[in-house]
Formats: C-alpha cells, sequence, structure tokens
C-alpha cells in the first residue's frame, strides 16, 4: 500500500523528491509517477513516463519526436489515469498527489478526479485559486504552492511540507476509519434556500420513516455532485426538489449544473420524485455584471453578490419542457410533483417573483413533455414550501421504495 505522487520529473524533481521524502518520513510508502516527456528525469520514477505514455495510447518516442505540447499533455493525462486507477483497482493506493503548473494541474488533477470519492487525494498546485475546473465532481483538494513549482526554496518547502503533512494526515485517518455496515435507503434531495422549508420537512419524514438522507446544494456544482453519486451506483433513491440549475443552463446563468443534469437517476433507474423547486429564477452576479439582454427584467438582489432574475412566460416554458425531456427517459420509477402556488419562496402571492402566468407555461410545458411517457405526473394547489406538498414528496418517494 503506497501513496502516489504524480510528478513531471524533468522539470520538478527537485519538488517530488522533497515531497516523496516527506511523505516517506511520515511512514508512508510513496510509488512516483513520471508524466514529463522531454528532458531527463532527475531521479528514477517507480512507473515511468513511457509506462505513462503507454497507458495513455501512445509511445514516448512518438510524443518526443512530434514536439506537441498539447497532444502530450492530452496523452500523459489519459495514461496517468489509467495509471491511477490500475493502481487502486490493484489495492495499492492509500492516497495520491500531484504537482505542478498549467499543464502538470491538468494532468495531475484530472488523474487524481478519477479515483473515488473517499480515497485522500492533494494537488499542489501554481493555479489553485481556479479551483472549480480542476476539483470538479471529485473531493480533491488543491494547496497554492504559494510561488513557482520550481525548486525547493525557504518558501515553497513551507507550502511543500504542509501538502505533504496534510496529505499524511488523510491517509493516517483514513486507517482508522472502518467501514460501517449501512441498511438504511440512501437519498439524495437537492436543495435551494428558497426550497429549504420543503426538503426540512420531506427530509424529517423520510428520516423518520428509515432513510438516511444527503441533500445538495443546487449551485450547479451541487447538482453536478449529485448526479455523479447516481452514476456511481451509491444512492438508493432521489428526491429532487430543486431543479434549477436547468433555468441557470437556459438563460446563461452562473449555478448551470450543464446540459446533463437530470440524466443520471434516469439512467440508472433508480426512485426518483422530481419537483421544479426554484425554477422560477436564473442566478447572475453582482448586479452591474448582469447582461444588457436582461437590463428591465424583474431582478431581486439577493446579495451584493448575487442578482436573480425572474424567468419570462417563454423562459419558463422552455425549461419544463428541458426538464421533462431528461425525466421521460427515465428506465425506473419517476415521478413529477408540481405545485400550482409557486416553486419558491420568491413564488408565492405578493412576493416579488410571484406569476401566475410563468408557473403556468412552466407546468404546462412539463406535463405536454411526459405526456404518453411511464412517469408519473402530479399537480397540487400547494406552494412548495406548504407542508403538505413535502409530505406528498416524501410519501411518494417511500412508495417507490417499497415497490
Amino acid at each position: 500500500m503506497s501513496v502516489a505522487l504524480v510528478a513531471a520529473l524533468d522539470t520538478k524533481a527537485e519538488d517530488a523528491d522533497f515531497l516523496a521524502s516527506r511523505l516517506q518520513s511520515r511512514g508512508h510508502e510513496v510509488t512516483v509517477v513520471d508524466t514529463g516527456v522531454l528532458g531527463e528525469p532527475g531521479f528514477p520514477a517507480d512507473v515511468s513516463r513511457a509506462t505513462v505514455a503507454r497507458a495513455g495510447g501512445s509511445s514516448l518516442a512518438e510524443l518526443v519526436a512530434r514536439r506537441d505540447r498539447s497532444a502530450a499533455v492530452a496523452v500523459m493525462t489519459t495514461g496517468a489515469t489509467h495509471v491511477l486507477a490500475d493502481l487502486h483497482a490493484r489495492g495499492r493506493l492509500t492516497g495520491a498527489m500531484a504537482i505542478g503548473g498549467g499543464a502538470g494541474t491538468t494532468i495531475g488533477a484530472t488523474a487524481l478526479r478519477g479515483l473515488p470519492l473517499g480515497l485522500p487525494k492533494v494537488v499542489l498546485s501554481t493555479l489553485a485559486a481556479e479551483t472549480s475546473r480542476f476539483v470538479g465532481t471529485s473531493d480533491l483538494v488543491l494547496f497554492p504552492s504559494i510561488v513557482d513549482v520550481a525548486g525547493v526554496n525557504r518558501i515553497s518547502r513551507v507550502s511543500y511540507a504542509r501538502a505533504a503533512d496534510a496529505l499524511a494526515g488523510m491517509v493516517e485517518g483514513s486507517a482508522d476509519t472502518r467501514e460501517e455496515a449501512y441498511t438504511a435507503p440512501l437519498v439524495a434531495a437537492t436543495m435551494f434556500g428558497v426550497t429549504t422549508p420543503c426538503v426540512q420537512r420531506a427530509k424529517a419524514r423520510l428520516e423518520s420513516a428509515g432513510c438516511e438522507v444527503l441533500v445538495f446544494h443546487a449551485c450547479g456544482a451541487g447538482g453536478q455532485m449529485m448526479e455523479r453519486l447516481v452514476d456511481d451506483g451509491l444512492v438508493d433513491a432521489v428526491l429532487d426538489v430543486t431543479t434549477t440549475e436547468w433555468a441557470d443552463e437556459i438563460l446563461g446563468g452562473i449555478l448551470t449544473a450543464g446540459p446533463h443534469r437530470l440524466e443520471a437517476a434516469a439512467r440508472a433507474g433508480v426512485p426518483q420524485v422530481v419537483s421544479l423547486g426554484a425554477t422560477d429564477m436564473a442566478n447572475f452576479g453582482p448586479l452591474r455584471t448582469l447582461p444588457a439582454r436582461f437590463h428591465g427584467r424583474r431582478l431581486y438582489e439577493h446579495t451584493a453578490d448575487s442578482t436573480l432574475l425572474r424567468v419570462s412566460v417563454d423562459e419558463a416554458a422552455a425549461i419544463g419542457a428541458a426538464i421533462g425531456d431528461k425525466l421521460r427517459a427515465a428506465v425506473g420509477p419517476a415521478t413529477m410533483v408540481v405545485p400550482r402556488r409557486g416553486v419558491s419562496a420568491l413564488d408565492v402571492a405578493g412576493a416579488p417573483f410571484d406569476d401566475p402566468h410563468a408557473r403556468a407555461a412552466l407546468s404546462e410545458a412539463v406535463r405536454d413533455e411526459l405526456s404518453g411517457s411511464g412517469v408519473r405526473f402530479e399537480e397540487h394547489d400547494l406552494h412548495i414550501n406548504d407542508d403538505a406538498f413535502a409530505d406528498r414528496l416524501a410519501e411518494g418517494l417511500l412508495r417507490q421504495l417499497a415497490r
């Protein structure tokens, strides 16, 4: 069992050697994976660059001859991902670390993202401020290198030591963790601030029935993470109350989860109950950054850094159609439950985003899209945050789980 250390040993050998020594001083065996291409490695790796290149579908000689940096990064990224996956599959990994600048961070972070959730992972990078594109839906930890990864000095040795010690601590903590035998059905639910009362009540009802509930913030990354857990087979059922990320996907908001949101549960066939939480709004940054095409629209300044846009009738119809299109592909039990009186705390009589016409367009579009599918469609004369609505969602999912 060992910790993998991914680094380009032609340019980062001194740095990698320091980190490997630090990890070894904590009692951890280290497997060094070399992703360099052109220069000579500063010391022999446990997994050579030639091996990594072959795992990436090429040869080191070909990469050297081509001298195409972009192609080399792509090959070594694929190769490192396969190498780490193989080490893990053979029970060889207790954790993983990668170091680098632009190319090294891309290679290392991609390879580490391919490892299972829960396995300790650290990336020491000059680009640690650019979190989302490197972390994605993984649980890797980004450490800033402070200075460039270009040798050990009085500044870098501090950040290097802290990163290595952090990984060592994670690995040592993991060794003390005993896996419990979980028998309760694991339910994934989605929530936004404006749907919190609904999700909290439904969660309590599900827990009282013996379920364990994971709540994901429907902020883009949260929806993506839930989709990943479903794809990984870790979730038994989904209570997708808050599908607001589709509003951002369609209107160009900042909290989109991308075009594949709502696909994982449909594909996996796990029981799912879905609603339209917070689809009345799209999220943007500070008011001054709002795209010009939305000037003059109905807005709500949630915070100084967050501006909410009320979707129009036509936009609501497009959002409903997109959600219905994804849900109708479900191969397992699926129910869409619509609250007629509003889909968020702002979408209710007298509130800033109250709009009966947009609500009707949203509901009609979902219903039309699901017509003829195997998905059950329910509509209730309730608001999404009414206790009775939350109870209907929870009871519907419990019925599906009981089948």
